[in-house]
């Protein structure tokens, strides 16, 4: 093989690219696991050279490494953080459970870029490894990432879409449409009561989400291989959480039972179950869009999404619901990505759980997909819409279940055979009311409004 070098392991020699920043073990990864062609998120790299960093700041300070090298290995990594730091990165998603490869990988890329700023040895076990194991280093990093993510990508995303329909809902105010129920006409609504509705839902998962963040900044850091610390300084947990806060301006402690944070991931479940929340949240909010949207002759035609794009390759003029399917399709995914979240969970086999990278990866993937979809559902569709009124006032004339209004003052029974008959014969409900009941026009004018009757009461 031209092009390469001889690297050496515990198990022996093997070749590298020449221009590999990554040793053998990383290569070993690299030829055992040709499975997706798909590497860790960089979110979670990212977390996992941030750690590294806060590790090197907190063994000087305990004076498990030098100073000379410890500065080296946080330079290495400020260093790759400033780049394009992937390429360095090549280990596939679907490797060692542990994420032992990923491990090594940073370890080895972080010591032979350290090794340069530094006359002294820096060794990716002794040295960008030393207090940590893979089984808590990865599991802090899945707790990082995840953390980080929500903060700076998913939270801030909701965030914005509850302000964009909230503001939209107070443009909309003035517009009344049938309301509905299993699909069938139902008592009126405002448009912005239904707007109303879905910012409701949306910051319900805001506020769930940020329940978890305590959990979720709770690190398995300290435990080392089983949980019990062997190897690490008695205060370097504290340090290192100390030290991590300072890199990511968010908070971080060492976890109450690290046994448990090292044996499961039951917090990246927990955090996986309400993002599949989140995502039935924007699933519906994209699915009342598309029928709202639906038509614009044959459907419900309330309102005409922005038109963003040619619809169909062979039907002229067509226009579709894009933003929203997309969206829908995000949930979708979401929903799949628990599911194997929730699979890989239950893998904590006594002492350590050994699917940590798929729960990386789709915790991550999750996240992000979100926090996308989330911004372009409410700018691109929900902030653009324009409301079709003639045909909301079209449907709100003739929806009989407006006598729904006169059970009070008729009774059910007979507001339901004036209902039926007004189907029957497609005319106004006032029309067939004032017909069959002692009621003025003026009478039921007032008591059928359906402005007034989107207030409730009696």
């Amino acid at each position: 093989m031209s092009n390469t070098r001889i690297e050496r392991d515990s198990m022996g020699e093997l070749q590298v690219p020449e221009a590999a920043l990554y040793g053998a073990q990383t290569q070993r990864a690299v030829d055992n696991f040709p499975i997706s062609q798909q590497r860790m998120p960089a979110q979670f790299i990212r977390a996992l050279i941030l750690a590294k960093a806060a590790a090197a700041k907190a063994n000087v300070e305990l004076a498990q490494i030098s100073a000379a090298q410890g500065d080296a290995i946080v330079r290495a990594c400020e260093q790759l953080l400033a780049g394009d730091f992937m390429q360095h990165f090549p280990v596939d998603i679907y490797q060692t459970g542990s994420g032992t490869s990923s491990n090594m990988n940073a370890n080895e890329v972080i010591a032979t870029l350290a090794s340069r700023l530094v006359s002294e040895p820096v060794n990716a076990n002794d040295h960008v490894n030393c207090g940590q194991s893979s089984n808590d280093i990865i599991p802090t990093s899945i707790h990082v990432s995840a953390a980080l993510a929500l903060h700076e990508q998913l939270l801030p995303a909701l965030r914005h879409l509850v302000q964009v329909t909230l503001a939209k809902a107070e443009q909309v105010h003035a517009f009344v449409k049938t309301g509905r129920t299993h699909l069938m006409d139902a008592m009126p609504v405002r448009m912005s009561q239904v707007l109303q509705g879905w910012a409701a839902q949306v910051q319900a998962n805001i506020d769930h989400l940020q329940t978890l963040q305590p959990a979720l900044q709770a690190l398995a850091q300290g435990g080392t291989a089983v949980g019990t610390g062997i190897n690490a300084h008695p205060q370097f947990a504290q340090r290192f959480c100390h030290h991590l806060g300072e890199l990511t301006q968010v908070e971080f402690t060492q976890g109450d039972n690290l046994f448990a944070l090292i044996g499961s991931q039951d917090t990246a479940v927990t955090v996986s179950g309400q993002l599949k929340g989140t995502a039935v949240t924007l699933m519906k909010i994209a699915n009342d869009l598309r029928w709202m949207n639906s038509g614009p002759l044959a459907g419900l035609g309330e309102i005409e999404l922005e038109a963003l794009q040619p619809g169909s390759s062979i039907m002229p003029g067509k226009v579709n619901p894009v933003i929203p399917e997309a969206t829908a399709m995000v949930a979708a995914q979401v929903i799949g990505n628990d599911a194997a979240i929730a699979i890989a969970g239950q893998s904590g086999n006594f002492e350590l759980n050994v699917m940590l990278p798929i729960i990386a990866h789709n915790l991550l993937s999750s996240i992000e997909l979100m926090a996308n979809a989330s911004r372009l559902l409410g700018d691109k569709a929900i902030a653009t819409f324009k409301v079709n009124e003639s045909k909301l006032k079209e449907a709100l004339a003739r929806n009989p279940i407006l006598v729904t209004a006169l059970n009070p003052i008729i009774g059910y029974q007979q507001a339901a055979q004036i209902a039926k008959l007004a189907y029957k014969e497609g005319r106004p409900i006032i029309d067939v009311a004032l017909e069959h009941t002692d009621l003025s026009r003026e009478q039921l004018s007032d008591l059928l409004d359906p402005e007034k009757l989107t207030a409730g009461g009696i």
